[in-house]
């Protein structure tokens, strides 16, 4: 609606209503007036209030959460089961790895101990050394003795290897050997005795 239609309305109703009537002005008709007024006021206070209430309750409807929909709910329930695949896929993820782990130190252990198992007995190498040695000075005080006929240094080299490996094998054999040269000291020392004293020499 114009600007010239509005002020075309106004004329003609103050044209139709006429010019005002004044009337006596009583103390009745001013108290009846200003409570009028009173009336306006307080209906127009609680005119107020009921619209602010009114808007106050559309916003709190409009801003209130609406059910979910069926979608809504679908999404929301797939959205749960992600979460619950995601967090069992990370624990057999776990699981894998830590198996794995104990595989790797399993066969790592294993490879040790076939290593460990390859290395040969440190006092089986130290008693064969031993014996090779007793053997050689066995040996040696035999050349010694048989073919060098050195008997005295055959005997010292018997008896340094029964001092040196008094439980070895080769230790038994240079107690046997100084037996027999102990025996065929004897003998010989007998077989002189009996040469010097022969029958009729005396």
């Amino acid at each position: 609606m114009s600007e010239e239609r509005i002020k075309t309305l106004l004329q003609k109703a103050d044209e139709v209503a006429g010019g005002p009537v004044f009337g006596p002005v009583t103390i009745t008709r001013i108290r009846q007036r200003v409570f009028r007024r009173r009336v306006m006021m307080v209906i127009s206070s609680v005119a107020a209030a009921a619209v602010i209430l009114v808007v106050t309750g559309v916003l709190i409807t409009r801003t209130r959460p609406e059910p979910p929909q069926p979608q809504e709910r679908r999404i929301a329930s797939l959205e749960t089961q992600v979460e619950q695949l995601r967090a069992q896929t990370d624990a057999t993820l776990k699981l894998m790895q830590e198996v794995l782990a104990k595989d790797r130190q399993e066969r790592r252990l294993a490879a040790l101990e076939a290593e460990l198992a390859s290395i040969p007995d440190p006092r089986v190498e130290i008693e064969r050394q031993v014996d090779k040695t007793a053997f050689i000075l066995v040996y040696q005080a035999d050349k010694l003795y048989k073919e060098l006929n050195q008997t005295q240094l055959a005997v010292e080299a018997y008896k340094e290897v029964i001092q040196l490996f008094p439980k070895n094998r080769s230790a038994d054999v240079a107690r046997e050997r100084l037996s027999q040269i102990e025996q065929r000291q004897i003998n010989k020392s007998d077989t002189k005795g009996e040469s010097t004293c022969k029958p009729g020499t005396v």
